[in-house]
């Protein structure tokens, strides 16, 4: 993870640079806000990662002399067959839709997100906080 935190940090820095050379010379708004912007998401994406690099253990990555054999082995745990994410689809769907054929539409879809999201979280909690 010390590597990515660095790269998004020196990601970063040449965003903030281009950010300025563009806001001068082209005197438009617009693309310097979203410059700006990039180089604000970047940092904060780069601080967070040289964070937390620092509480977890040094991964594959982080070695120069590593095999990419290394890191083999199991990433995680990923529910096989979950509906929640269908749920949140459909409903940022019509979400995206009210944007488009009325804010109505936000009254129908917000519930729908909000079951989704509440079922995804709590997927995997039964009775007293019990994984099955």
């Amino acid at each position: 993870m010390r590597i990515q935190g660095k790269m998004f940090l020196w990601l970063s820095a040449f965003i903030l640079v281009m950010a300025i050379v563009y806001g001068v010379w082209s005197k438009e708004p617009a693309g310097t806000t979203a410059l700006f912007l990039g180089f604000g998401l970047s940092i904060m994406i780069g601080y967070y990662l040289a964070f937390t690099a620092r509480r977890a253990d040094a991964m594959a990555q982080d070695n120069k002399d590593a095999d990419v054999a290394d890191e083999a082995g199991e990433v995680g745990f990923f529910s096989p067959h979950s509906w929640q994410p269908f749920s949140l689809a459909i409903g940022g769907a019509l979400a995206f839709m009210g944007v488009v054929f009325g804010w109505w539409l936000l009254y129908f879809s917000a519930p729908i997100i909000l079951v989704g999201l509440w079922g995804w979280v709590f997927e995997y909690y039964r009775g007293e906080s019990q994984n099955q």
